[in-house]
């Protein structure tokens, strides 16, 4: 099996930025393995700006360096190295100021696609935006693309949607959270929407209930300052977990364009329930190592690194199914999973078939992307009818063969969807702040209560009150795999 890797348009990228550890990490790496591929025209132009003083050489070693750290098993291709490097550009630029705009405008090129971009706090959005238009770089059909926060609260994002609204349409602006460039997590819906199997089970007569775990082993060192003022709640859910509950939930689209899927996605938001303060458990990781409180610098701090929620849905699909959604920093291992639990068999006809056989859809983004379906069969050999749950996998590796290539990071199938004005992956305005709207009563129903964050042991599964939330209805979390 080969993969069909189709060219996007010529275009122009200038990553706001460009020296920050996100484009080292993600974007720039990223660009090179698609540029490498063959979907990158030989020439499309990378622009990197800055405050940073550099020249083109000094920023296409950054590059260079970046790619070595951060290519995968492409980096050593010396050759295409080198083509790629020579696509690449730099401008020193003042968000607050006017040096570098004049020098930027003059490296754009007409009659190729225009994207923008900020990988910034977004407190520079509205003065990124207000100075490509000042300095006739942005045109009518370019797009920006955003990082997440996106906003703290409903306030601040209605306020930056309301600031980004100034300058660009709704169709030119990319909210992008890379969960939704995963693989697996396009495949949910291919799996749901393409397949006469699961869609008709895929409701509340047949579904007991859906876990959605996304598990880290790190701790917020480095970035605790940050961290301290946000937590998981902001971290996480609202952005993260809150897609993938949507793209679980969501009704059948009418047909798969961007906003048809929004859309959908939009009425799983507004359909959620008010989140009871029984069916939340915040905690912080304290023994077994460094604390959170150590990482933060915060020896006071009440802001949770793990959230655990059982979630309703009030619509006819899923009325009385709960969603489980936890999310951690220091947890077990790295594993990152929704599990649809079907229910029970109404009868059994085997003899003696007292244990719980249940078929599970497990959904895994990481690592090792993939899924499988746990079935009951008959175990091997003599002696009776004896029942076992085996699982039928499927590993996206394993699977499609090295011919297939190898499973792309989010960031770089995101950002070619740019290129190619695919909004499907990316957020909408109305779907952030509705997401948003949902939040901010849990924060504040917590702080209101004086709510003290749970302690657990580093390396654990969570707070025990968290493992309580699903065991007095009867159920277990599924284990923690890396």
């Amino acid at each position: 099996m080969v993969s069909r890797v189709i060219p996007v348009e010529n275009f122009d990228l200038v990553i706001f930025g460009g020296t920050g550890d996100l484009a080292r990490r993600k974007i720039l790496p990223g660009l090179f393995r698609r540029y490498r591929s063959g979907q990158m025209p030989a020439e499309a132009r990378i622009v990197g700006a800055a405050r940073s003083a550099l020249d083109h050489d000094a920023f296409r070693q950054m590059v260079a360096e970046a790619v070595a750290e951060f290519g995968g098993p492409e980096k050593d291709d010396a050759e295409c190295l080198k083509a790629f490097l020579a696509q690449i550009h730099y401008v020193a630029v003042d968000a607050k100021g006017e040096g570098g705009w004049q020098a930027l405008s003059g490296l754009m090129r007409e009659g190729v696609v225009r994207a923008f971009y900020f990988s910034v706090a977004p407190s520079l959005f509205g003065d990124l935006a207000e100075r490509l238009h000042r300095f006739n770089i942005a045109t009518p059909d370019c797009r920006i693309v955003v990082e997440k926060p996106f906003g703290h609260d409903l306030a601040t994002a209605r306020a930056l949607n309301a600031t980004l609204a100034t300058h660009f349409k709704e169709t030119q602006i990319y909210r992008i959270d890379h969960y939704l460039g995963k693989e697996t997590v396009q495949n949910l819906m291919a799996v749901r929407f393409g397949n006469i199997l699961f869609e008709p089970l895929w409701n509340n007569h047949y579904v007991d209930h859906i876990q959605v775990t996304v598990a880290e082993t790190v701790g917020v060192d480095g970035r605790g300052g940050y961290y301290d003022q946000s937590g998981a709640m902001r971290d996480m859910v609202q952005n993260h977990l809150m897609q993938l509950l949507c793209l679980i939930a969501m009704e059948p689209p009418s047909r798969f364009d961007a906003d048809a899927v929004r859309d959908e996605k939009l009425k799983v938001i507004r359909a959620l329930d008010p989140v009871a303060a029984d069916e939340i458990v915040r905690g912080q990781y304290g023994s077994g190592g460094k604390a959170y409180r150590d990482d933060a610098e915060n020896p006071a701090s009440t802001t949770e690194c793990f959230v655990a929620i059982k979630a309703h849905i009030s619509n006819w699909r899923w009325a009385g199914v709960p969603f489980y959604l936890r999310t951690g920093k220091k947890m077990r291992a790295r594993s990152s999973e929704i599990a649809v639990v079907f229910k029970d068999l109404g009868h059994s006809i085997f003899e003696g078939d007292t244990a719980r056989h249940r078929n599970i859809l497990a959904i895994r983004l990481q690592p090792n992307e993939g899924m499988d379906l746990q079935v009951t069969i008959k175990e091997p050999g003599p002696g009776g009818m004896r029942l076992v749950d085996v699982p039928l996998d499927m590993t996206f590796a394993e699977a499609l063969g090295p011919d297939a290539g190898e499973v792309h990071d989010a960031y770089e199938r995101l950002i070619m969807d740019v290129i190619r004005g695919n909004q499907t992956l990316f957020m909408r305005g109305d779907e952030v702040e509705a997401a948003w709207a949902w939040t901010d009563p849990i924060i504040s129903g917590w702080d209101a209560r004086g709510d003290r964050p749970r302690p657990y042991e580093a390396g654990s599964a969570g707070p025990e009150e968290a493992m309580m939330l699903m065991h007095r209805d009867g159920r277990r979390w599924r284990e923690i795999k890396g």
